[in-house]
């Protein structure tokens, strides 16, 4: 049986120390959690990667799902901090569903996870969803920007400030410019895990963080406190007001729970 060579990640590395390996969300790429990095403590080696299909790692052969892609990132972790080594993780959106995936294969190598707006349920309709509330809009700045580029920004986001329109730009725009609509149309239609993870893992009682968003029309925040349960220790914060992207509508908020739950890691 002739197997197919997976593609290997795009990977941008900061610090040095026990791995966290940093997983986005469909449609963008590595960048755009990097505005978090600062908030990050010393002793730890950030690894944000680009995952198949997005920036500038290869698509991944058909089918191309989520449980392929799950497989793929279990994998390119073990490649990336070597077998048996201990890490950490933060995923965001789709990468909070692959991030506690690998958490629940080996949560005794794994010495932290933050879940920022992660996906719980895959399956969209079994979502209990917030309202998208924008309650300070700024038709100053959306009325000037052109559609395309600002459809996402203002359907994900609450917060129309020229600031976080300056932040969106820097760290997601170049992201959806890079994605592989194919292999990301692929990826929807096997939108689902083999399996929930929690239900593999039992519980976990390294630190936890999980951060949601109170005008988050795509996950939600509800969903989320059904996790805890699973992770005893975990911290849990809804961060309102905020979408989707709730670093980029407030990152002030964000980052000093990513600062005080990446010290845990390094005690």
């Amino acid at each position: 049986m002739h197997m197919v060579a997976l593609p290997e990640a795009y990977t941008v590395v900061k610090g040095e120390g026990l791995p966290v390996i940093v997983a986005h969300g469909m449609g963008v790429d590595h960048r755009s959690l990097m505005m978090l990095d600062d908030a990050f403590a010393p002793g730890t080696k950030r690894i944000y990667l680009d995952l198949p299909g997005y920036g500038r790692t290869p698509a991944l052969p058909e089918p191309g799902g989520l449980p392929e892609l799950a497989q793929w990132f279990f994998e390119t972790v073990n490649a990336l901090v070597g077998e048996g080594e201990r890490f950490a993780l933060l995923g965001n959106s789709m990468g909070g569903a692959l991030v506690r995936d690998t958490l629940s294969r080996e949560p005794g190598r794994v010495a932290g996870m933050a879940l920022i707006a992660p996906v719980v349920d895959p399956v969209m309709s079994h979502r209990n969803l917030a309202k998208h509330v924008v309650a300070d809009p700024n038709p100053q700045l959306t009325g000037s920007l052109p559609q395309d580029k600002v459809i996402d920004f203002v359907t994900m986001g609450v917060n129309q400030s020229f600031d976080a329109w300056r932040r969106y730009q820097r760290y997601i725009l170049p992201g959806t410019k890079l994605c592989d609509r194919e292999a990301n149309a692929r990826l929807g239609k096997r939108y689902w895990l083999d399996g929930v993870p929690e239900e593999r893992l039992g519980t976990y009682d390294g630190p936890t963080l999980i951060v949601t968003a109170q005008q988050d029309q795509i996950v939600g925040h509800e969903d989320q406190k059904t996790l805890l349960k699973h992770y005893p220790n975990a911290v849990y914060q809804t961060i309102d007001p905020s979408g989707h992207n709730i670093h980029v509508d407030n990152p002030e908020a964000v980052k000093p729970l990513v600062a005080a739950w990446s010290q845990k890691l390094v005690r």
